[in-house]
């Protein structure tokens, strides 16, 4: 009788053996250990109980649950991101075919967490938000480590640079050059004293190293390096250049503006605009427009990157 793979059940035993012998470990103590194993349940599996025992509202509204159970669904996706952007960095031999998989893999992730943004924006009472929201004081969305990561592992860091320092921008400038310069320090400084908030100096207090760390790591092997190490394979395959591309109008323009259409459903709802709960100029920080943050500027025409997100705030605006 054979095994699915079409192994006798010998050859499986043997398979094994051969397996913890290559590793250097006793196989009859690992088969011996399977007499006394439990079989593997979904809940287990995945942790459920843990995963579920992680949301802790720290108010009394019940749509406080929605908002933190969204970020977190959030924060894994980020995760699943990383999990494939490091799998095209440790990829030997890497080529066109592979990159192409993931980095639609890539784009897919964000589709979904673009579509997503409508169950936070249509899915909380505004009252609620406004009540709550001040208990959350001084977090605020651009604390997303992860998500700082996947910025670092898309693109060089020149593209991250704010707008209004890019052009001043040098290869001299040191890692800590850059994240002086970076673009979402315009969350977090005022413009007129050049202080930056608590919300941004405990940001850069606890994960500062770690972003220069990835900078560093990422410098010639991040999704926009390796497509120019592809060369010529990768500059004539028009399916990769379109996935590209998707990606990059996807993260930097549909899901910026679906995250900055949620916010101004809530802090533009009174009669006075809210600030944001890091106290950010949020509308100036968000819109594509002002900051032109753009992973692969190679693959977009001068004249697109100069109106760069201008349509889509013309379409919410229009609609």
């Amino acid at each position: 009788m054979s095994t699915e793979e079409g192994w006798t059940k010998e050859q499986l035993v043997e398979r094994i053996r051969a397996k913890y012998k290559g590793e250097g470990l006793n196989p009859d103590t690992f088969m011996t250990g399977l007499l006394w194993s439990k079989p593997i349940s979904y809940w287990d599996y995945i942790n459920l109980d843990a995963l579920l025992s992680l949301q802790v509202p720290r108010t009394i509204f019940p749509d406080e649950h929605v908002f933190i159970m969204y970020h977190q669904i959030n924060e894994l996706i980020f995760k699943m991101i990383l999990h494939e952007i490091e799998q095209v960095a440790e990829h030997e031999g890497l080529d066109v075919a592979f990159f192409k998989s993931r980095v639609g893999r890539i784009a897919r992730y964000f589709d979904m967490l673009v579509s997503s943004f409508s169950i936070m924006q249509h899915g909380m009472d505004i009252d609620q938000y406004m009540r709550y929201r001040n208990s959350l004081a001084p977090a605020s969305g651009f604390q997303s480590a992860q998500y700082r990561l996947i910025e670092l592992c898309s693109t060089d860091i020149e593209n991250l640079i704010d707008n209004r320092f890019r052009k001043d921008y040098s290869e001299d400038w040191s890692y800590e050059d850059c994240f002086d310069k970076i673009y979402w320090q315009a969350a977090g400084v005022d413009h007129k004293t050049g202080e930056k908030s608590y919300t941004l100096e405990d940001f850069e207090s606890k994960y500062m190293d770690r972003f220069i760390e990835t900078a560093a790591r990422y410098e010639d092997r991040n999704l926009y390096a390796l497509y120019h190490k592809l060369d010529e394979e990768a500059s004539g395959d028009e399916e990769l250049r379109q996935v590209m591309r998707h990606l990059d109008y996807t993260v930097n323009i549909k899901w910026v503006m679906a995250h900055y259409s949620a916010a101004r459903h809530y802090l533009n709802s009174g009669n006075t605009k809210a600030q944001a709960t890091g106290g950010s100029e949020w509308e100036k920080y968000m819109l594509p427009r002002y900051q032109k943050r753009i992973f692969f500027p190679s693959l977009w025409t001068e004249a697109e990157i100069a109106t760069w997100g201008v349509a889509a705030e013309e379409a919410l605006e229009g609609g």
